[in-house]
């Protein structure tokens, strides 16, 4: 049930919070910044008065020499540290707490069960093992982490579904399937962390699994930007599926939905969701399971609602 005012005062909240935490971000580390300065850094027309300078920032010297764009600017060392260190990471942090949390709620509509995320569910096990092998059996994939996090995403929800399947995927056996499937592609990372000689490897591995920004550019902005734009296109095109699924099965069939085609397409965007956010940001597992539930109690209402509250209050946590 919605509570009265709790829909704009989450969002407010939300973003105000958001705000508030990109000030700090972008005044912390060894080049500390006041919020002041912070906020002149991040509103500095020396950067955004020049167009090829905030262009060839964020598409890179590549792209911009490809598309013809005239040199840089110099720009102030307060200006170039926030921009080239610390808004990539504000802005990877966002979109994978966008993506998390959304999959979330798609996971939770789906399987009707509180407990659902994605990684209830094997799908950021799946991804996580996928980029391990990636970083440490072959590296040649690196440059292609978010397809590899995909594939192990998906092949992890094929491998639950194909567990719970029973002439129908039942919300709580997709569960049980997915703790079963997490668990053994938990038990190929840590034979795959004893097993490989590279010490290197393991330590980038080690830390990626940790869950970090650390290291966090604009070219994973590039990556993520643009897959993090299409899930949230196709989710909210998608709230009256979720609605309906909701229901149950049999009252979904009902109102004409097919839903074990919808329950699979669904799912997938889901993965999509989630890997994107693992080939960025490693593990970060609670924000999936937790927005959701915020949202539901303080906004209530369709999905639509749901999905709105989730890209909020995703990047403020």
């Amino acid at each position: 049930m919605r509570r009265p005012g709790g829909r704009w005062g989450l969002l407010l909240g939300a973003g105000a919070l958001c705000v508030a935490a990109a000030l700090v971000q972008a005044g912390g580390g060894a080049y500390g910044l006041t919020p002041g300065q912070a906020w002149a850094a991040l509103t500095d027309p020396a950067l955004w008065g020049h167009g090829p300078t905030w262009a060839r920032l964020f598409l890179g010297d590549g792209l911009g020499d490809l598309l013809g764009l005239g040199p840089a600017h110099p720009l102030p060392t307060g200006t170039l540290v926030v921009w080239s260190v610390r808004v990539p990471r504000i802005l990877v942090g966002a979109l994978v707490g966008a993506n998390l949390a959304v999959a979330g709620a798609i996971f939770q509509a789906l399987t009707r069960n509180d407990l659902a995320s994605p990684y209830t569910l094997g799908v950021g096990a799946g991804a996580g093992l996928g980029v391990w092998v990636a970083l440490v059996a072959l590296p040649a994939l690196g440059p292609h982490l978010p397809l590899v996090a995909s594939l192990g995403g998906a092949a992890a929800f094929v491998g639950v579904y194909a567990i719970a399947w029973r002439g129908g995927a039942h919300p709580t056996r997709l569960v049980l399937a997915g703790v079963i499937v997490a668990a053994l592609a938990g038990s190929v990372q840590t034979a795959l962390f004893f097993l490989t000689p590279d010490l290197s490897l393991i330590q980038d591995a080690a830390a990626w699994t940790a869950g970090s920004l650390s290291g966090v550019g604009w070219g994973h902005v590039r990556l993520a930007l643009p897959l993090t734009a299409l899930v949230l296109a196709l989710a909210f095109g998608s709230v009256r599926a979720l609605d309906v699924i909701h229901l149950g099965d049999g009252p979904a069939r009902a109102l004409g939905q097919a839903v074990e085609r919808a329950r699979f397409g669904l799912a997938a965007l889901a993965i999509l969701a989630a890997a994107t956010s693992v080939s960025v940001a490693g593990h970060v597992a609670f924000v999936g399971l937790i927005v959701p539930h915020v949202v539901r109690a303080r906004m209530g209402g369709t999905h639509r609602d749901l999905l709105l509250g989730c890209v909020a209050v995703g990047p403020a946590l």
